[in-house]
């Protein structure tokens, strides 16, 4: 097995990819609300703040600060993800088992960049934006509403016309290029 080695930084800034484990299911969009609440729920009980973030069909990028003297970002996803699959499951939402009886929902583990400076937050807040036009969901990041790119035209931090069509963003930001 491989020795993934994670940076844990109490107080980090972090940028993620969280993915289903079956990349043609939607239920991250087709359940936002419970997806919505699982984040709410977790953030009572384990603050951290939301810098960005794009919801997908099938995953999901966020970048999150934790509070200062905390860097338990895993124990977080733990949490959204079990809350998220429980929702699921109350609703009937048929979900495949794994050999041990667990729900076979996400990935195990998820990819995981620390932000190191300014110029690193801004170009993963660019990619998160742009990533449901990446993907074909639309074709500007103002027509998609599962993303915090609204707040940021809210806040005068983008135009709303960003991100109006195709760009190259280059770099490895946890999922493969399709």
């Amino acid at each position: 097995m491989v020795s993934y080695r994670r940076n844990f930084i109490p107080g980090g800034t972090y940028f993620f990819t969280v993915t289903l484990n079956d990349r043609r299911a939607r239920h991250l969009t087709e359940h936002i609300d419970a997806l919505r609440q699982a984040f709410r729920t977790t953030r009572r009980e384990r603050p951290f703040d939301v810098v960005a973030i794009a919801v997908l069909p099938d995953h999901l990028h966020a970048i999150l600060i934790l509070p200062t003297g905390n860097a338990d970002f895993s124990g977080r996803w733990r949490r959204i993800k079990s809350l998220f699959t429980r929702a699921l499951v109350a609703r009937d939402v048929p979900l495949a088992r794994t050999g041990k009886g667990e729900y076979n929902l996400w990935q195990r583990r998820f990819w995981e960049h620390t932000i190191r400076d300014l110029t690193d937050l801004e170009r993963h807040v660019d990619y998160i934006h742009f990533n449901p036009v990446r993907h074909g969901l639309v074709a500007r990041a103002l027509d998609w509403p599962y993303s915090s790119f609204r707040r940021y035209v809210r806040m005068g931090l983008l135009p709303a016309d960003w991100g109006g069509g195709p760009a190259v963003l280059v770099g490895d930001f946890g999922e493969p290029l399709s």
